[in-house]
């Protein structure tokens, strides 16, 4: 069973937002082995999605490649506001 990488990070991400409408999530780039993930989110929410000292980004960062690993690939996720 595939994991929806998509799917997984606006789950994690909707609930810490006050603007969970302007939550884009979308794949980049996607190999055999690698995908590149870009989320953006309101530049009011950036600082909840990234955390203080990252910690909600790297907490985050460990569940997508927690699932990834069980598929032998690789997710780099990029943060940004829009």
């Amino acid at each position: 069973m595939a994991v929806d990488f998509e799917k997984l990070i606006r789950n994690i991400v909707q609930p810490l937002v006050v603007y969970p409408d302007d939550i884009l999530v979308k794949t980049i780039s996607s190999d055999d082995d690698n995908i590149t993930i870009q989320l953006l989110v309101n530049e009011q929410d950036l600082g909840r999605v990234i955390g203080k000292g990252g910690k909600i980004a790297n907490a985050m960062r460990t569940i997508v490649y927690a699932g990834a690993t069980k598929e032998n690939k690789r997710v780099h996720i990029e943060i940004d506001s829009f």
